[in-house]
């Protein structure tokens, strides 16, 4: 949207040819094709002048976890190489805020990349997306966001979802912890921002404040207007205990755990992510939780997901 809104044309790469259309706002050029297929990527990028690798699979938990790496490390890879014989003028590169060097109950920014490898499979499959990229020789740009809420997709372990779960009376309990957020539109506008004025390299981070589940339950059950008290957290230890157990049922039965263990990991992370140099660089005013929190429900009952 932030792209058409400035008279650019664009070209969307999507598996599915239908719910692109469903999901995407007209005007948009549909390609059907996946980045794991390096055979229907041409099609995507030829004649592009920028191209936006924002795929891939943000998931803490898969039956295969070698599926983390085909999609983000390999597909990453697929889409350099077609935008190199493309010859396309920039590449721009959703990465993550976990290729950071973090610690805990401190800020961090965009000054150090991680050289160990992180907790989850996802989290070492995106580090060595991140890796391909910097090390491509195209005139890359990073965007690193937190954890994505508002109009998308609600059916992943996310805000879209706690706010689907909790007006229908569905959230038990909260796992302890919390994890930074960003409102969707405000991730569109900062990597178009980006493609205009950002230098070679610049790694921006897409998201300026951190929440527990606790606090981001509140703040829904008040935006949705449900007179409750948001569901009890959880103990930390009975969370392991479930994780743990979880894993070895999974590995047997091939289905997911009720607690992933990546997912308990990342939700005790709890230093906090600075937007300093997005506000600077790309002056971005980043949505507060509450305008978003109200737009995300708004969205979510127009496309049937709440009820009105």
């Amino acid at each position: 949207q932030a792209l058409l809104a400035r008279g650019h044309r664009v070209r969307a790469l999507v598996r599915s040819l239908d719910k692109g259309k469903r999901l995407l706002p007209e005007g948009c050029d549909l390609v059907q094709g996946d980045i794991t297929a390096p055979e229907t990527l041409d099609a995507a990028v030829t004649g592009c002048d920028w191209v936006f690798h924002a795929a891939g699979f943000p998931e803490q938990w898969m039956k295969d976890n070698a599926a983390f790496d085909r999609i983000n490390a390999g597909g990453t890879e697929n889409m350099l190489s077609a935008a190199k014989k493309a010859g396309v003028s920039r590449f721009m590169f959703t990465s993550t805020i976990d290729v950071f060097t973090w610690k805990s109950g401190e800020t961090y920014d965009e000054s150090e990349i991680d050289p160990n490898p992180k907790n989850t499979h996802y989290e070492r499959s995106k580090q060595r997306a991140d890796k391909l990229v910097a090390e491509s020789g195209l005139d890359a740009v990073f965007l690193h966001p937190a954890a994505v809420y508002g109009t998308g997709p609600s059916d992943s372990p996310g805000v879209n979802d706690l706010i689907v779960r909790l007006a229908n009376n569905k959230a038990p309990g909260l796992l302890p912890g919390g994890f930074p957020v960003v409102f969707a539109p405000d991730v569109g506008e900062a990597h178009v921002r980006a493609a205009e004025r950002a230098r070679t390299g610049a790694r921006y981070i897409l998201s300026d404040r951190y929440y527990t589940l606790a606090e981001l339950a509140k703040q829904s059950l008040d935006a949705l207007g449900i007179d409750r008290k948001p569901p009890r957290v959880l103990p930390r230890w009975l969370c392991s205990v479930m994780a743990n157990v979880g894993a070895g049922v999974s590995a047997i039965t091939g289905s997911a755990p009720l607690v992933p263990k990546g997912q308990l990991a990342f939700l005790q992370v709890d230093s906090y992510p600075s937007a300093k140099r997005a506000s600077q660089e790309l002056e971005l005013a980043f949505t507060s939780l509450d305008e978003g929190l109200e737009k995300t429900i708004e969205y979510l009952r127009a496309t049937n997901k709440l009820a009105s």
